[in-house]
C-alpha cells in the first residue's frame, strides 16, 4: 500500500474477508528517488518476491521500477537496470506513446509473461486529450532473474511477440439508438446515477434535467457519455428540449471535467424561442461563441468533429444540411491545461435553470465513428 504524506510502499497483514489490519504497517520500499511512489504489486516467482511499482506521477515523467526480497516483509533491492518500463529518456522522445507506468506483470496459459500498463498519446504538440490509455508488452526474464520489457524497456505501437492464439474482436456499431432500452458498459455517468432521470420512452433515451450544471463540482448532471477513443473522430446525436423553461438546456458535450468542456446545445430563450448555442468552458473563463435562433421548437442534429489539434461543432434541423458554429483548439481542455487525467468524454446531457422546471430532453440516437 502507499502512504503519504510519508512516502514510500508499506505492508501489512490483512483479513482478506474483512479487511481488517492485522500487522503493524512497515515501509519495505522507497522506490528509486522519482515522485510519487505508488501501485504497488508483489509477485511470487523462482524463490524471490518482486515488488512492482510507478514512480514520477502519471505524466511525462511515468516510469515503471522493480525491487525483489527472499521474504515478504523485505528488505527489498532495486534492479540495478531500473526503471524497467519509461519513456522519459532519449530513446522514446519521439514515440506516439507517453507517460508509460502503473503496470502489472501476468503470465499467460503457455507460460509467457506480459506487462499491461497505463500511457497516454499526445495529439496537438505535448498535450493529450484521450487519457490514459492501457498497453501490453512483451516481457523476458534475464539471466539475472530481472525483467526485460520489450527488450529495451520501451513500448510501441508495434512491437515483434510471440504469437498467442487469435481472438476476433468485434466491430463496434457506429450508432447507438435506444430501441433495445438499454445502455452498453462504454456508457457512464458523471458522478453519481439517479435512476429517476433516466428514461427511455418510444425509443428515445429521455433525460429529464435538473439544476446541476455541468460545472457543479461535486454534483450528479444528468447525463451519459462515452469515451473519445480516436484521435480524429465525429460524433453526432440528434435532440428535442420539450416543455423547458427560459434557459433550459440540452445537447452535446465535449467534456473533461467540470472546469473544462466544450458544449453544443438546445437552449429555451426568455422570448418562448428556441436556439442552438455554442459554449467553450476553460477554467474560469466561459464563452458562447455563437447562437443561432432555430424556426420552431424541433428536433435538432448536433455534431462534432475532432481531430489532432482541434474540435469542429455543426448543427442541422433536417439531419443532412450541418451548418458549422465554430471551432476551437483542442489543448484548452487537454491535461496539460486544464488538469484532469481522465479523458474526453462525449456526451449527451440536459440542464434546467430551476430546480421547479419540468423540462426534459429526448435523444433519437448517438453515432461516434473514428477516424
Amino acid at each position: 500500500m502507499v502512504s503519504n504524506p510519508d512516502k514510500g510502499i508499506w505492508l501489512c497483514e490483512i483479513n482478506p474477508k474483512t479487511g481488517e489490519q492485522l500487522s503493524e504497517s512497515r515501509r519495505i520500499w522507497n522506490g528509486t528517488g522519482g515522485r510519487h511512489p505508488e501501485a504497488p504489486h508483489i509477485y511470487q516467482k523462482d524463490g524471490w518476491y518482486y515488488l512492482l511499482i510507478a514512480e514520477g506521477g502519471t505524466e511525462y515523467g511515468h516510469k515503471v521500477t522493480i525491487a525483489r526480497s527472499r521474504h515478504i516483509e523485505g528488505p527489498y533491492d532495486g534492479n540495478p537496470s531500473n526503471p524497467i518500463l519509461t519513456h522519459i529518456n532519449m530513446n522514446a522522445q519521439d514515440s506516439p506513446i507517453q507517460g508509460t507506468g502503473h503496470a502489472d506483470l501476468v503470465q499467460a496459459s503457455d507460460g509467457s509473461w506480459w506487462l499491461v500498463c497505463l500511457a497516454f498519446r499526445p495529439q496537438t504538440g505535448s498535450h493529450h486529450l484521450t487519457g490514459r490509455e492501457t498497453y501490453l508488452a512483451p516481457v523476458r526474464w534475464n539471466e539475472n532473474a530481472w525483467p526485460v520489457v520489450n527488450g529495451n524497456g520501451t513500448i510501441s505501437l508495434q512491437m515483434d511477440v510471440p504469437t498467442l492464439p487469435q481472438q476476433p474482436l468485434a466491430k463496434k456499431p457506429v450508432r447507438t439508438d435506444f430501441k433495445e432500452g438499454r445502455m452498453g458498459h462504454e456508457w457512464v455517468h458523471i458522478r453519481n446515477y439517479h435512476p429517476e432521470n433516466y428514461s427511455f420512452v418510444s425509443g428515445k433515451l429521455r433525460l429529464k434535467a435538473t439544476s446541476i450544471s455541468l460545472n457543479h463540482e461535486k454534483g450528479s448532471p444528468t447525463s451519459m457519455g462515452r469515451r473519445q477513443e480516436h484521435i480524429g473522430f465525429r460524433a453526432t446525436t440528434s435532440v428535442a428540449l420539450q416543455k423547458a423553461e427560459a434557459q433550459d438546456e440540452a445537447g452535446l458535450t465535449v467534456y473533461m471535467f467540470e472546469p473544462a468542456h466544450y458544449d453544443l446545445f438546445v437552449k429555451q430563450t426568455s422570448e418562448g424561442a428556441q436556439a442552438v448555442v455554442l459554449r467553450y468552458r476553460m477554467g474560469l473563463l466561459t464563452h458562447i461563441e455563437r447562437e443561432v435562433a432555430l424556426p420552431k421548437a424541433t428536433q435538432v442534429q448536433l455534431r462534432v468533429h475532432g481531430s489532432s489539434d482541434r474540435y469542429r461543432f455543426e448543427y442541422a434541423t433536417d439531419g443532412k444540411n450541418f451548418h458549422q458554429l465554430g471551432e476551437i483548439d483542442a489543448k484548452y481542455i487537454s491535461t496539460e491545461t486544464a488538469g484532469g487525467f481522465t479523458g474526453i468524454m462525449l456526451g449527451m446531457y440536459a440542464v434546467s435553470a430551476t430546480a421547479s422546471s419540468k423540462a426534459y430532453a429526448e435523444f433519437e440516437y448517438f453515432d461516434y465513428e473514428g477516424e
